[in-house]
């Protein structure tokens, strides 16, 4: 399930132009890795149903999604989605209800495996797929369209089976020499985002082993790790332009304020509903908002490149207000367990990471989406210990 939502498929076997026809077929082939999340529930119904209930906002949210059907500017489309990303949020569930930490981080783990050896594969066998020729020629992208998609993983990667280790001692020499292919992947990329984000959520992750080893040391970490977050705020706030030159970056972003501010242009004509879930960047009519967002903006984006003006965009501020409660609620759990659960091992770096990203990608409430899975599972085991999930 969660290989297919990796998408790692995609790039070897349609090439970079995929047509109509293919787009069809890639439909198509989500559907295993939707049966795969009826079966991971079928198989234990009784506990699916003690993590929804304990999960009202992301029930709320996505039924704000299937409504957005009654005001979309494309129905079916926004129909055909919903559903989409219905079930790909069932399938985080079923592995929330299913796995206790340690064996939901080898679960996350042998899947970066099969990704991180195969983006070796195509990357040193196959480089007419693997690495980059036109736009930054020489950088790897391994199974993925451009070399952001490998590195942005990879760096999730990285996080995920340095917790695999952690919470599978007895495992970690398997788990380790991965953490570090999946650094080398990052470093080959030649992306300082994803770069960057690995360092941050490697500073999580170190953050969760000291917060949890006394009382003292969760106090010192905590004041340092607040009074950092402050001084690096402060930094961007006062030297941005220094920021930006780190990471290789002007100061739009690479043009994503211009989508934002023409996302926001649209979204004042409809502030409260929005245009549909992911209605509006496939809408080619020409005088849609898709078109009037390209005309300001002055290129063509496939998404709003900010998760939060995504849903206010899809959703009007109905949706986004249910995402943001969703991901508070998340964000709150993720914090008490730091110093509480071992699990936070885990979701702490994994939620640090995806929330830098969410900033600049559309990563949130996406159908089959390898991150979204991954962030709804964590959300919901967050609020389904392993005690409870045992008794």
């Amino acid at each position: 399930m969660l290989l297919l939502y990796s998408g790692g498929w995609a790039l070897p076997l349609f090439g970079e132009k995929a047509d109509e026809s293919a787009a069809g077929f890639m439909r198509v082939a989500y559907l295993p890795a939707y049966a795969a999340g009826f079966l991971l529930i079928a198989l234990n119904p009784r506990n699916l149903l003690r993590v929804l209930v304990r999960q009202p906002l992301l029930i709320v949210l996505m039924l704000i999604v299937i409504g957005s059907t009654f005001w979309s500017i494309a129905p079916d489309v926004t129909t055909r989605r919903a559903f989409a990303v219905t079930c790909t949020t069932l399938g985080g569930l079923a592995l929330a209800a299913r796995y206790k930490w340690a064996e939901l981080a080898e679960v996350v783990g042998a899947t970066f495996v099969v990704l991180i050896v195969a983006s070796f594969i195509v990357c040193l066998a196959v480089p007419s797929i693997g690495v980059m020729t036109e736009l930054f020629p020489g950088a790897w992208r391994g199974l993925w369209m451009e070399k952001n998609g490998l590195g942005g993983l990879m760096a999730l990667g990285f996080c995920l089976l340095s917790a695999a280790a952690l919470l599978n001692p007895q495992r970690a020499k398997l788990w380790w020499p991965f953490a570090g292919l999946a650094l080398v992947l990052v470093l080959m990329s030649t992306s300082k985002t994803s770069l960057a984000s690995l360092l941050v959520g490697a500073a999580a992750l170190v953050f969760v082993l000291i917060a949890r080893r006394s009382p003292a040391a969760s106090a010192a970490i905590t004041w340092t790790g607040v009074t950092g977050v402050l001084l690096v705020a402060g930094f961007l706030l006062v030297a941005s332009d220094v920021f930006f030159a780190i990471l290789g970056k002007d100061a739009t972003l690479t043009g994503r304020t211009e989508i934002w501010s023409a996302a926001m242009r649209q979204i004042e004509l409809r502030p409260w509903t929005g245009y549909g879930y992911a209605a509006v960047w496939d809408n080619k009519s020409g005088w849609g908002p898709f078109a009037w967002i390209s005309k300001d903006a002055g290129f063509q984006a496939h998404h709003a490149h900010n998760s939060w003006i995504e849903q206010w965009l899809g959703m009007g501020i109905i949706g986004l207000a249910a995402w943001g409660l969703f991901y508070l609620q998340t964000l709150t759990l993720a914090i008490i367990a730091v110093f509480r659960e071992r699990g936070a091992l885990l979701v702490f770096p994994f939620l640090v990471v995806y929330t830098l990203v969410s900033l600049t990608e559309s990563i949130a409430v996406v159908y089959n989406d390898f991150r979204w899975a991954l962030f709804v599972t964590f959300a919901a085991k967050l609020a389904f210990s392993d005690r409870q999930q045992a008794s």
